[in-house]
């Protein structure tokens, strides 16, 4: 006989994925659409960095912020402050006060010599401090004329590193030529966070595609997750700016949100 197995992981919609629309738009659309919350990516729109006024959309709107995303961008630089460590721990206080569970950080850039020499024990420090989780991200190398610049420090891969809790984007993986299932079966158990987006590996250009039209092994990675009992969450950050109009940037969503639960929902024989 044939069953269900119900996954546990919850489907979030990152903010940035509506962009160029803000804030509330991502409220909203994933409301309608069905996702089961939001991961806001704090960045230069002003609701994304306003506490209160995300409590207030995540009440009107009936919707759970899962997840806050750093403000760790080169476009974000002065978004909270210039102080990397002033940013985190204002994540870790959005989180707190919204209910979320993760804090998604990327590695530091290497020009930040003294935050990326205490990056690993300051992440140490602040988790016995809370029961917020601090997800490291994966990110990817520039190429140039055959030249690789690596412009994060200890690295743009957190796997063979001692961070208890990695974020995977399976776009960076596209953009670094990664093995993604190499890297999920070496996370194991400190898979704590997935990016779900998708990519053709251009370099230097990380695509945020659907899920499904690049050619990352994304349906495989959900189908393991659902079978392995994941209880992390699982975020769709796709990229949609190029969307002709409203009606396809919601399509677009919407075919994400399918292909994720569609593979999350795994068979077994009983």
């Amino acid at each position: 006989m044939s069953v269900t197995r119900v996954p546990s992981a919850k489907i979030a919609l990152s903010t940035a994925s509506v962009y160029p629309e803000r804030t509330p738009d991502a409220f909203e659309l994933a409301a309608r659409l069905g996702y089961d919350g939001v991961e806001i990516m704090v960045g230069a729109d002003p609701v994304s960095q306003d506490i209160d006024v995300l409590e207030r959309l995540s009440d009107h709107y009936q919707l759970p912020v899962l997840a806050i995303h750093a403000p760790c961008l080169l476009v974000t630089q002065r978004v909270w402050g210039k102080d990397p460590w002033a940013k985190l721990q204002r994540a870790q206080r959005a989180a707190e006060r919204l209910g979320a569970r993760t804090v998604v950080v990327h590695p530091p850039f290497r020009w930040q010599r003294e935050y990326a020499r205490e990056f690993e024990t300051g992440l140490s420090r602040m988790r016995e401090e809370t029961d917020v989780i601090f997800a490291v991200e994966n990110m990817f190398p520039l190429r140039a004329r055959g030249n690789e610049v690596v412009p994060y420090s200890p690295d743009w891969n957190p796997v063979d590193y001692d961070f208890p809790h990695v974020t995977l984007d399976l776009s960076h993986t596209a953009v670094s030529g990664s093995d993604a299932l190499e890297m999920f079966g070496k996370l194991g158990d400190r898979l704590a966070h997935l990016h779900l987006a998708d990519g053709v590996g251009i370099a230097n250009k990380d695509e945020h595609l659907v899920p499904g039209r690049g050619n990352q092994p994304c349906a495989p990675i959900l189908e393991r997750l659902a079978g392995s009992g994941y209880g992390g969450l699982v975020v769709l950050e796709i990229n949609t700016r190029k969307a002709v109009g409203r009606t396809e940037r919601i399509d677009d969503l919407a075919e994400a949100l399918a292909f994720a639960r569609l593979h999350l929902a795994t068979s077994s024989r009983a």
